[in-house]
């Protein structure tokens, strides 16, 4: 039976065992990972150095996050400027404007280290994703869960001020996302 997220609008429904192909499964995945590495999602996944990047077609060249900002080892810039003091939500939000702050009713922050997407190849992240040992013991079902709960994911399908939204729709992201897992979780290096 297909289960609401958690105040989105998207369904998880996985496709039964052993109805998804290698072939397909791979497919599912190039798409995952044409929405990983979109800026909308892999700006904030970075790595070690903590530092938000600014990339895609509104920034130009691609450069750290401006003003010298760094998420700390707290990745959400507590030792340093909070997220939340330009990424602060109101009810007017700052979405609309080209240059304003993105908004999302909830704390603004980097992804955790060990999922570090910028900068890194399809057969990188892939591995990645689909390894429990490096996505938080997740099975395919978890991780699309994760992608259905909370507006900080959701916005990068709806950014608002002229920015460039992730590929596809967040249900397609989900709907592959499940796909994936149900075909063996495969990628290109296998």
């Amino acid at each position: 039976m297909p289960v609401l997220a958690a105040g989105e609008d998207v369904v998880i429904a996985p496709p039964e065992e052993g109805s998804v192909s290698r072939e397909e499964g791979l497919a599912a995945w190039e798409r995952i990972y044409e929405v990983a590495s979109h800026p909308r999602c892999a700006n904030c996944h970075v790595g070690e150095d903590n530092l938000p990047m600014w990339s895609g077609p509104s920034y130009g060249e691609t450069r750290p996050h401006g003003m010298n900002i760094d998420g700390g080892e707290s990745r959400i810039g507590a030792e340093y400027v909070p997220c939340q003091t330009c990424h602060a939500y109101n009810e007017t939000g700052g979405n609309n404007g080209a240059h304003e702050a993105p908004q999302v009713a909830d704390s603004w922050h980097l992804a955790p280290v060990e999922m570090q997407w910028f900068g890194k190849s399809s057969v990188e992240i892939c591995n990645q994703l689909r390894d429990p040992e490096r996505n938080g013991g997740q099975d395919h079902v978890e991780l699309a869960e994760h992608l259905g709960h909370g507006p900080l994911v959701s916005w990068g399908w709806a950014p608002g001020g002229g920015r460039e939204p992730a590929p596809y729709s967040l249900q397609a992201h989900i709907d592959d996302m499940l796909a994936w897992g149900v075909a063996g979780f495969p990628c290109e290096n296998d």
